[in-house]
């Protein structure tokens, strides 16, 4: 058996788990494989949820899939009607590497088929396995609960907003009314990624709610997690099972496949598997956030003890074809039907690729040097080495950056527990930043929190409104997203003075962000095309054949300018934004070439007057991050494999791939080197160095998971 360990934790398996997938470790999944393909293994059974496994929407199981030598069945306990296009490139994927999708309804193979073209023959019906138990009054169970005599209703499962809980709740005084000793039982912790984001605020308002109503002495709370025995008679105990879920689009539900089949007496919202399930009779259904319904039905179960008894009887006869040893019976069918109908696959390990097929791996996260960067104030710019340097304070770059990657990072679903304080911080130093006056951010604070200047330069202004507009497109937290959404308006009307190429451009990849999420807005839309227009103008008026930029001097950031016209000309639908972009990244990309072939920036020491050589010395690892995500940006707009094995080539100067042969990334802490320089590294560990490796490692991880859940 394998197993998939969460972020951070550790458990004390059994001796049947026989090999641990962390769920964050690409690598791992690789290593699954081919400890598979070595064991005494026949096939592979996979339990697939989204949610469960690494990468966007699970891909990184993909990856495991495609080195397997083993037949494959996979079991859809969610099968999605209408998928994001991660999450439908995902199911793609997972259908052509298995030999049989396992679905638990009927809907489900309707789905599977409809929205996912599944050949009928590949997919297999097999219902929610439960425990066989007795057909038991509920009395047996209910003194040592202490409800002795009582009516119980139950509603058991981990707790989140999604359970509709609070309509159970609302039900209860017009159930009262008719059975004034009934007693409710929430049996269930919260949910603990629920409980990671928002503490219990949902059980502390379910508990609020039934106070307001008077109905406390009515409402049991049972904030636990049970065994299987614990379980077994709670749900003995219970008169009725309720299910007031929300939401239509739920294929299976564990916890109504358990009280249905012990025979419990269902009230449920029609979702998917309890319409399928409680049909012709075997439960009653009640509409969406309908606590009156609720009441009624529970109202005519309980003073009708017949109809109560025969929906009991029914469930539990229908019931009997779901207990453990007969879906057992059914996997172990297919499993033989699957051996024996197919060709046996070669075993062993894979055979290795070259570099070009499968890319080197990615340094594991590691951010020691970042948390020691950041204070109370926010992101300190210097390092002595990698201890921070308190003489230069911060500035709005850097926490306009920080705040920009840890929301990145968010979004990729990566752990946060150590990284919403900085998240935190930087956002408050870029509010307190803006000066609601002139509609400008200041830029440099010295460390005992003065401001050094009234204004900061554009090219942090620009910054400042790419973190924001990162924020509002990829943020999961409401009140961060408003925040950011409100600052990012008042910051953005200033720019139609600015004459910073570099700060239009770090504003339109914030936009584009923004827009992420609130497309409808025809302002930000505005802004989007006149500040790619005004790019696209420079462009022009300064190229020629032999000299395709916008400016006379090559500086800092280059890539960015391009960047942001390529990834708007995907949105503006304006072929001649991108053509711009890739003829000056791509004239960019062949300047910035060693003769060795690697990656070699232009140095800051003189940088790249035209007519002239490029400097050199005083490579920074701004460059290189900016031509990773320049790069794959032009593989997005193009589907051109150039683009993939440039953005390799620059990220791998961070790694040792450079004039001097020596890696910037330090493996130890997570921090990056400031630079390479004539005498060697500069072995300061500032701010905009570290922020620029983690932020290319960051790109670099997204288009692996987008590369797993694609199957290229």
């Amino acid at each position: 058996m394998l197993s998939v360990t969460d972020p951070g934790r550790r458990y004390s398996y059994p001796d049947e788990v026989r090999f641990e997938l962390p769920e964050r470790d690409l690598a791992s999944y690789q290593r699954a494989a081919d400890f598979l393909n070595l064991s005494h293994a026949d096939l592979l059974c996979v339990q697939h949820e989204f949610g469960i496994y690494g990468g966007a929407a699970g891909s990184y199981l993909i990856n495991l899939l495609k080195r397997l030598r083993l037949p494959v069945v996979t079991t859809l306990h969610t099968v999605l009607r209408e998928p994001t296009e991660e999450q439908a490139l995902v199911m793609e994927e997972l259908s052509h590497r298995s030999d049989a999708l396992v679905v638990m309804s009927e809907r489900g193979r309707r789905i599977l088929e409809e929205t996912y073209s599944v050949p009928a023959g590949k997919i297999e019906v097999i219902p929610h396995g439960i425990p066989d138990v007795p057909f038991i009054d509920p009395n047996f169970y209910k003194d040592q609960f202490g409800v002795a005599g009582r009516p119980v209703m139950l509603t058991f499962g981990l707790l989140s907003p999604g359970k509709g809980i609070e309509n159970g709740i609302k039900a209860l005084p017009a159930i009262l009314q008719k059975n004034p000793e009934l007693v409710y039982v929430i049996l269930g912790a919260t949910h603990p990624n629920l409980v990671q984001a928002e503490g219990e605020t949902y059980r502390v308002s379910l508990e609020r709610l039934a106070i307001s109503l008077g109905v406390e002495s009515h409402v049991i709370f049972v904030n636990q997690f049970v065994d299987d025995q614990e379980l077994s008679e709670y749900i003995g105990s219970a008169d009725i099972y309720l299910t007031p879920y929300l939401n239509p689009a739920q294929i299976t539900s564990g916890t109504l496949a358990y009280c249905f089949g012990a025979g419990k007496a269902v009230v449920s919202t029609p979702y998917w598997h309890a319409e399928e399930l409680l049909a012709d009779g075997r439960g009653a259904l009640v509409g969406f956030q309908d606590p009156e319904g609720i009441a009624r039905e529970v109202n005519t179960l309980l003073g009708t003890p017949t109809l109560l008894h025969a929906m009991r009887k029914q469930a539990y006869l229908s019931g009997r074809d779901m207990v453990w040893s007969r879906v057992g019976e059914r996997y172990a069918q297919l499993f033989e039907r699957l051996l024996e109908a197919g060709e046996a696959r070669p075993r062993g390990l894979r055979r290795p690729a070259t570099l070009d097929v499968e890319p080197a791996q990615l340094p594991i996260w590691r951010f020691e040097h970042l948390q020691a960067l950041n204070d109370d104030t926010g992101m300190l710019q210097h390092a002595v080495h990698s201890v921070p340097d308190h003489r230069h304070g911060y500035c709005t770059d850097d926490n306009a950056r920080a705040l920009l990657l840890v929301t990145q990072l968010e979004s990729m679903g990566e752990p946060l527990e150590d990284l919403r304080r900085i998240q935190s911080r930087c956002a408050a130093f870029l509010n307190h930043a803006f000066q609601l006056d002139s509609g400008r951010f200041r830029n440099f604070m010295s460390f005992d929190r003065h401001w050094l200047e009234s204004v900061g330069s554009e090219d942090s202004h620009g910054r400042a409104l790419w973190a924001l507009g990162t924020v509002v497109g990829l943020t999961h937290q409401p009140n961060l997203r408003n925040w950011a959404a409100r600052l990012f308006e008042r910051a953005l009307p200033v720019m139609e003075g600015f004459s910073s190429p570099r700060a239009w451009a770090f504003a339109v990849l914030g936009l584009n962000e923004y827009l992420r999420i609130l497309d409808g807005d025809l302002l930000a839309h505005r802004w989007r095309l006149e500040l790619c227009e005004r790019l696209l103008a420079c462009f022009r008026a300064g190229a020629d054949d032999s000299w395709p930029w916008l400016e006379d001097c090559v500086t800092y950031d280059n890539p960015r300018l391009p960047q942001a016209l390529i990834l708007s000309s995907r949105w503006l639908e304006r072929p001649d934004m991108r053509d711009t972009g890739l003829r000056a990244l791509s004239w960019l990309m062949q300047a910035q070439t060693a003769p060795a072939g690697h990656f070699r920036p232009i140095g800051c020491e003189g940088f790249w007057q035209r007519g002239e050589a490029p400097a050199t010395h005083d490579q920074q690892p701004l460059e290189a991050a900016a031509a990773v995500a320049a790069c794959l940006e032009a593989l997005h707009a193009t589907g051109d494999r150039h683009w993939r094995q440039q953005a390799d080539r620059a990220f791998s100067w961070f790694l040792g791939n450079n004039d001097l042969q020596q890696p910037l990334y330090d493996a130890t802490n997570g921090g990056c080197f400031d630079g390479l320089q004539p005498t060697g590294l500069n072995r300061n560990q500032g701010a905009e160095s570290t922020l620029s490796f983690l932020m290319a490692l960051a790109d670099m991880r997204r288009l692996l998971d987008d590369e797993a859940a694609t199957g290229t």
